[in-house]
């Protein structure tokens, strides 16, 4: 019997995913789950996402279902922009 119990490095779009304003927050979890808060509501959202090269498909526990896809470095979430933690442009409120 053999077991691979080797640790796995996460995926690159795991950890936290900020609009320019920083209104919503949505982390994206090393095990396929997400949490998104918006504004002072935490885990407005919670589901699962699964990504497919630079695509992510997400169903949210209400069985909701969206998509997004990063370019460039930036998450552009059905209509919404989410930039990686730190490096939210400084001065942006728009969500493009």
């Amino acid at each position: 019997m053999t077991s691979d119990d080797t640790p796995r490095d996460p995926h690159p779009y795991v950890g936290m995913w900020v609009t320019g304003d920083g209104f919503i927050r949505q982390e994206l979890l090393p095990n396929g789950r997400y949490d998104e808060a918006r504004g002072n509501r935490a885990s407005a959202y919670t589901g699962s996402y699964t990504v497919t090269g630079n695509h992510l498909d997400y169903v949210d526990d209400t069985g909701f279902t969206a998509t997004g896809d990063v370019r460039d470095g930036v998450l552009h979430h059905e209509h919404l922009v989410l930039y990686r933690e730190g490096d939210t442009p400084h001065g942006s409120v728009g969500e493009g």
